[in-house]
């Protein structure tokens, strides 16, 4: 145990990145690939903007999108592109990426990202929302040729979930297992996923001819403007059908399922562990979206926590602080001794090593638990306790003047 008087000690913060697995009972695993860089990938540099970023995006993917280039390498090129937007775009992820490169998106069971070039979104669900689904390709990106049928048949990847777990301060410092209740949309099992009513068949949309979208024109100002919107007769889905009595059409159903989720040592308040296909199903076929459960930790009453560090408090008399003393201090592994030294200072700070948190990722390596001393000075004296201070000034005042 080592004094270190008011300065603070070392601190170090855990890296937050995304788990990887899926099954019924999940238990996430680390894997780390290596990639090209995603700045490379976009033609950036690396203190690149938001606003660079997005136009380094839209004109890449213009060029590569597998139904407008001819490159036999274009659609790789644009699932590359997509990746790397779909990581800078997103200022959690870029701040992992750019601190600890992609490994630090992968290595940890926590916060946003991805794990491997299997583990992105689609490509063109990316493309989808940045240009919009206005006429496809022609709507989204000023007359480039229609795909608008084909862009709405693709899968379509389901939507995350995200539900809040509250932990108790020491479940967080050394990890547990919960079981996490969730509320998801799961493919229905009568249609399977089509949202046709069993036993029938679907028709052309006779409105829009099976494209989903109708021309509409708007009268402005400057003139006519012509835009592709959805068809109201089949909303958009090109087909005219019999909804499925079961989900009412949609192809899925709301159920509830129970995970358990195993919490590491060393998460925090804040800290997200992704859950890799316990979100709701996708569409045609897409992938199932992701469980996010976001990590909320009780506070303790004695013990506070400051990344891997744990601090808390001691008083002690004046005498203990100029003789010295030793007293027992509430640690995360239980009651410890604590020796003060003979004349500690008020607002010293003693630390007790690796008492603190295991480091997230590395139980192995733990933090230090920091205590700092208050010293409390008697407001009243007894007759003989002024007496025995009294000596005490006596002597210290001729040491003084020798």
């Amino acid at each position: 145990m080592t004094s270190t008087g008011r300065g603070p000690p070392h601190r170090a913060s855990p890296s937050l990145s995304a788990p990887g697995g899926r099954g019924r009972r999940s238990r996430e695993s680390v894997r780390v690939r290596m990639a090209a860089d995603y700045y490379d990938k976009l033609g950036l540099k690396r203190n690149a903007t938001k606003k660079e970023i997005k136009s380094a995006y839209r004109k890449l993917a213009r060029k590569y999108h597998p139904d407008v280039s001819k490159a036999p390498d274009a659609e790789a090129k644009f699932k590359d592109i997509s990746n790397a937007y779909e990581v800078l775009s997103d200022e959690e992820k870029k701040q992992i990426y750019d601190r600890y490169g992609e490994a630090g998106l992968k290595g940890s069971p926590f916060g946003p990202g991805g794990a491997g070039a299997s583990d992105f979104s689609n490509p063109f669900d990316i493309f989808e929302s940045f240009f919009g689904m206005g006429g496809g390709m022609g709507g989204g990106m000023g007359g480039m040729g229609g795909a608008a049928g084909s862009m709405r048949d693709r899968p379509q990847q389901g939507e995350d979930i995200v539900v809040r777990v509250r932990l108790s301060f020491l479940e967080a410092v050394f990890g547990c297992e919960q079981e996490v209740a969730t509320t998801r949309r799961e493919t229905c099992s009568s249609c399977s996923g089509s949202g046709i009513q069993e036993g029938t068949r679907p028709t052309t949309c006779s409105q829009c001819g099976g494209s989903g979208q109708v021309i509409s024109a708007v009268r402005t100002p400057i003139g006519t403007f012509q835009q592709s919107v959805p068809c109201n007769a089949c909303g958009g889905t090109g087909r005219i059908f019999t909804p499925c009595s079961t989900c009412t059409g949609s192809g899925r159903n709301t159920k509830n399922k129970t995970l358990s989720v195993r919490f590491p040592a060393g998460v925090d308040n804040g800290s997200r562990l992704r859950v890799r296909g316990e979100g709701n199903s996708g569409r045609k076929g897409g992938r199932t979206g992701d469980l996010y459960v976001e990590v909320e930790v009780e506070r303790d009453a004695e013990l506070a926590r400051d990344g891997e560090n744990i601090k808390s408090n001691v008083t002690v008399g004046c005498t203990d602080a100029i003789l010295g003393t030793s007293v027992k201090i509430r640690t995360v592994d239980g009651s410890v001794e604590l020796k003060i030294p003979a004349g500690t200072q008020p607002g010293t700070t003693l630390l007790m090593s690796k008492r603190g948190v295991p480091r997230l990722g590395n139980p192995n390596l733990r933090g230090d638990h920091l205590v700092k001393v208050n010293v409390k000075i008697p407001q009243k004296l007894t007759p003989e306790e002024r007496k025995k201070f009294e000596e005490l000034r006596e002597i210290s005042s001729q040491e003084v003047k020798a």
